[in-house]
């Protein structure tokens, strides 16, 4: 294992991540994996009110929520924080297939402008993949 030179250290990133799912044990799964795997803070939030209080401008690259909370689900959790920080990049954890998606109206899916959509059970290794790509485009 090569390890990276002070040079390089300082060229790597740290990704800011908010996640919000009613589910503890997925929270620190994810975040585990994330943190220790991949160069990201992960902030972790059992429901959406307690992550809008947490949410400022510019701090977060991205949000992973669960589309189905009790409450705020997913869909509007991530209108509220369109609306703190237009820049903020949207991944959805979803437990139900990822075809039922097919069935939402394609406008809404637009209006969402959402980054990807995982299902879970999560494959931490091809979401920190896709996480990283997701991250690294403009």
């Amino acid at each position: 294992m090569k390890i990276p030179t002070s040079e390089e250290k300082s060229r790597t990133r740290t990704s800011n991540i908010i996640m919000v799912d009613n589910e503890l044990d997925v929270n620190i799964t994810i975040k585990t994996a994330l943190e220790e795997n991949g160069d990201f803070e992960v902030d972790t939030f059992n429901d959406a009110e307690s992550a809008l209080f947490a949410f400022k401008p510019g701090h977060y690259d991205l949000a992973i929520l669960d589309i189905k909370m009790p409450g705020t689900n997913g869909f509007q959790l991530s209108r509220k924080l369109r609306k703190i920080d237009k820049t903020s990049k949207i991944c959805f954890l979803t437990a139900a297939e990822l075809t039922y998606l097919q069935d939402i109206d394609s406008d809404i899916i637009n209006d969402l402008r959402t980054d990807c959509f995982v299902a879970k059970p999560v494959n931490t290794a091809d979401l920190i993949n896709r996480l990283k790509i997701i991250l690294s485009q403009e």
